[in-house]
């Protein structure tokens, strides 16, 4: 059942439109609707339709919502995925536009930053290294070549980031790899010089959909506009008041931009809220009223009232994660509440510390989001380095992760002798390997352990032709003896058991992963576009996590702490000026709690081994009052609240001293 502005907005396909879909709006159900209504309607092929949106999560919700609505034929065929998945699909149909051999590697953020590391002046601090890296990566995410990144650099930071720049993008091209940014800006850089590629991928992509559009930068913009034409066959779904990635290069300008580049667009508003008892929404309301606005909008909700916003001061932080836990438990045993139903938001995940000691202390099940992620887990990571290989043998960040794993004494010297071979003869690390003349350089030992190396990828490389992928992983485990010296290396039972059941369920993610003809690499590659969001099963447990990150999230209680000025809005933003952007921070906060919100804030934070005297955040200021309950200001609702306090403690003392 459709509102009629979400009906208007699944109806209109002759010209390009913009949804300005505020937050609980049903933008989701929209997208969906819409790519039913351009197949049984339109009669639109399933496969010139592309759904685009920011997470695979996010792409996989949307294709298994989609999927009730059109027939397993049309699901199949239709395009759902991240820009970065997109990217890679063009990417490898397009290879050789892109000066890339078939096979290529994708490169982690682990691997991309190694190679700034090595091409950065020697001794450099890490802080640097970490502005070089996101100049960079900045440069990209704009669209520019590394002759443009220098024509536009300034400072002479941005002088030496442009300089890395080109030495990094030579770097990977021996390798025959990209990193992440170059997922979206190599598709770009073909679409907008090549009218050949251009007019081809328009008539493969007849119609975009693209979800959470407030978030896209300008790399991935311009992909759109190449991608949609002159006649913008395009629908953008997003809220300019949820923009909350300025940081990582994304531009709510690019709302304004659509009607500039297309005249005709038609902008349609969802303002009716399916998610906020009504005083959530208004408070929402008046607070984001304080940012300017291109297109005004103002959220309703048919939902009741709801319970005042409970505002909490508090001494210091652990008194402000002992309140909450508190609440938390009364919500649970008072008015069995889930534990899941629950989420605390922060503005930075320094200050989850306390907050897990109170929840631990109170017995409240809680998962922390952002955690090491499945990915990231060593023996994970070593894996997919020899599937890389042995899908690029030209991928020497591979080479270098695995060629001592498990170890082959090989030292940091013999490596480095092969580099400078590899460096002076224009070849890869792996093919060195092979040449007689180089290894002869070598001591007899470390000479022949990289030629056993060479032999075992080779061995590996030909089974790849007519395995799986999940049968080449355990293949990989058994001959490499990578299983064998994890079982005799750890002794830790349980830190055994999991890293063996690590490396089990990766089989299994590729077993599951397996379509068609897709080789072991592409699958590989694929896997390495998942986000930490994407593998979060926190079960029955109190959500923690950033506002950033909660972003597309609802819980029926929701707490926001570190509600203070210098914390939420953040001190760099107050000293840069940027509050508008930490206001849509809070508003994104507010609107993920459906039935009660908690604000907290405490007088006092220890910064740096100093402490500082806090003023409640500015944000408190600007919600309507009438619908607040400040702490300690209304004595009669302060006493319900230690009743309920009170009778959760009782509770819990008689649990302990019964045993439980």
């Amino acid at each position: 059942m459709l509102n009629p502005q979400q009906l208007a907005a699944v109806e209109h396909c002759d010209t390009p439109l913009l949804v300005l879909a505020g937050a609980g709006s049903g933008k989701t159900s929209v997208i969906t609707q819409k790519i039913a209504y351009l197949i049984q309607r339109k009669k639109l092929a399933a496969s010139k339709i592309a759904a685009i949106t920011f997470t695979n999560k996010a792409a996989r919700e949307m294709r298994e919502r989609v999927g009730k609505l059109i027939s397993a034929e049309d699901a199949a065929a239709l395009t759902v995925s991240t820009f970065h998945a997109l990217g890679l699909k063009f990417l490898q149909i397009e290879h050789e536009r892109a000066g890339l051999r078939r096979g290529f590697s994708v490169l982690d953020a682990d691997d991309s930053g190694g190679i700034v590391k090595e091409l950065a002046p020697k001794g450099v601090k890490n802080d640097v290294l970490f502005n070089l890296r996101n100049l960079l990566s900045r440069a990209k995410n704009s669209g520019l070549s590394p002759e443009e990144a220098m024509a536009a650099a300034r400072s002479p930071r941005e002088i030496e980031a442009a300089t890395i720049y080109d030495l990094y993008q030579q770097r990977l091209a021996a390798f025959n790899a990209v990193d992440f940014d170059d997922l979206i800006r190599l598709p770009l850089r073909i679409l907008e010089s090549d009218a050949e590629c251009r007019d081809a991928w328009r008539e493969r992509l007849r119609y975009l959909l693209v979800d959470e559009y407030q978030d896209t930068n300008d790399a991935q913009y311009r992909l759109l506009r190449a991608l949609s034409g002159e006649r913008g066959r395009i629908t953008c779904v997003g809220d300019d008041d949820q923009s909350i990635y300025a940081w990582r290069g994304a531009n709510p300008e690019n709302i304004d931009q659509l009607g500039r580049d297309w005249p005709n667009l038609r902008v349609i508003k969802l303002e009716q809220n399916y998610r906020c008892g009504k005083r959530i929404l208004r408070a929402a309301n008046k607070l984001i009223a304080n940012n300017p606005h291109l297109h005004e909008k103002k959220l309703w909700s048919e939902h009741p009232e709801g319970m005042p916003i409970r505002v909490l001061e508090c001494k210091e932080a652990e008194h402000e994660a002992e309140k909450v836990a508190s609440i938390a438990t009364t919500l649970a045993e008072k008015h069995k509440a889930r534990w899941d139903e629950m989420a605390i938001l922060y503005r930075g995940n320094f200050q989850a510390r306390p907050l897990e000691k109170a929840l631990r202390l109170a017995r409240v099940p809680y998962h922390l989001t952002g955690a090491l992620s499945f990915l990231d887990r060593e023996e994970v990571k070593d894996v997919l380095c020899y599937l890389r290989l042995l899908t690029n043998p030209s991928d020497d960040a591979a080479f270098l992760r695995v060629v001592n794993k498990p170890k082959r004494e090989i030292g940091a010297t013999t490596l480095e002798k092969l580099g400078q071979f590899a460096q002076s003869h224009h070849t890869s690390l792996l093919d060195v390997t092979r040449s007689d003349s180089a290894l002869r350089q070598l001591s007899p030992r470390p000479a022949a352990a990289l030629a056993g190396f060479s032999s075992l990828i080779d061995e590996l490389r030909s089974a790849s032709l007519h395995e799986s992928a999940a049968d080449l992983v355990e293949r990989i485990l058994k001959r490499t003896g990578y299983a064998a010296q994890i079982a005799a290396s750890t002794p830790d039972a349980s830190v055994r058991e999991r890293k063996l059941g690590n490396l089990k369920e990766l089989a299994d993610w590729f077993r599951a992963m397996q379509k068609g003809n897709n080789s072991a690499g592409d699958l590989a590659s694929q896997l390495a576009l998942l986000s930490h969001a994407d593998r979060d099963e926190p079960g029955n447990a109190v959500r923690m996590m950033t506002l950033h990150a909660a972003k597309g999230l609802e819980f029926r209680f929701v707490f926001i702490v570190g509600c203070e000025d210098g914390t939420l809005p953040h001190e760099g933003a107050i000293d840069e000026g940027r509050i508008d952007e930490e206001r849509r921070l809070m508003y994104v906060g507010i609107t993920r709690a459906k039935e009660l919100l908690t604000l907290s804030w405490s007088a006092r934070t220890k910064r740096y081994g100093e402490v500082h005297t806090n003023q409640p955040s500015r944000f408190l200021h600007e919600l309507p009052q009438d619908d607040l309950h400040w702490q300690g200001k209304d004595p009669e609702a302060d006493k319900e609240v230690v009743r309920e306090t009170a009778e959760s403690h009782m509770a819990k003392i008689a649990a302990m001293l019964a045993g439980g």
